[in-house]
């Protein structure tokens, strides 16, 4: 996997966090740097750290299934891919509040972070430093669900949808580009 790819994964894994950021940031009256630095720290640390375990997980099954490896990669990200896209769809609100305490960010960062876990156990699969994609999905996380709290309070969650589907889209077409390299009929 390429560091381009290893970006393009890390920017979708971290859609559903720019969203719920986005929205978090509607409940804002005066965004701080404290409220930006927490954000980045929760949903970018829960989307580095659940990759890890799920390679590790995927690690250590790999060798059992290592001939159908690459359809396994495809349904995940393709299952994962489609769900960010149907929920993109969805007209149901989340409750968010300005409260950024453990008892608010834990659950929001385990929820946006779940199809990271998914996403670890395909690394173990692929040929790639599972240090620096793991390192890559936390900062660019971090980065981009800060922005979103800051997006969020002057613009709204009218870009909550699109950055889902946006998520979903890349997840999908990275399973179909992996299975397609596996029967021979592209190469990177």
């Amino acid at each position: 996997m390429s560091l381009f790819e290893q970006i393009g994964m890390a920017i979708a894994l971290a859609m559903d966090a720019f969203a719920v950021a986005i929205c978090k940031g509607l409940t804002v009256k005066k965004i701080k740097p404290r409220h930006l630095l927490i954000t980045g720290l929760y949903f970018g640390g829960f989307q580095a750290l659940m990759p890890l375990i799920g390679y590790l997980l995927g690690a250590n099954f790999s060798q059992y299934i290592e001939s159908v490896d690459h359809w396994i990669a495809f349904a995940l990200l393709g299952i994962i891919g489609a769900n960010m896209i149907r929920e993109s769809f969805s007209k149901d609100e989340e409750l968010h509040t300005d409260d950024f305490s453990f008892k608010s960010m834990l659950p929001l960062a385990v929820a946006t972070s779940i199809d990271a876990l998914a996403v670890g156990v395909t690394l173990a699969f692929l040929k790639v430093n599972v240090a620096s994609s793991v390192s890559l999905i936390g900062v660019i996380t971090f980065l981009i669900s800060a922005a979103g709290i800051w997006l969020g309070r002057k613009l709204g969650c009218k870009f909550k949808s699109k950055a889902e589907f946006l998520g979903g889209a890349i997840l999908v077409f990275m399973g179909i580009k992996i299975v397609l390299e596996h029967l021979g009929i592209i190469s990177f």
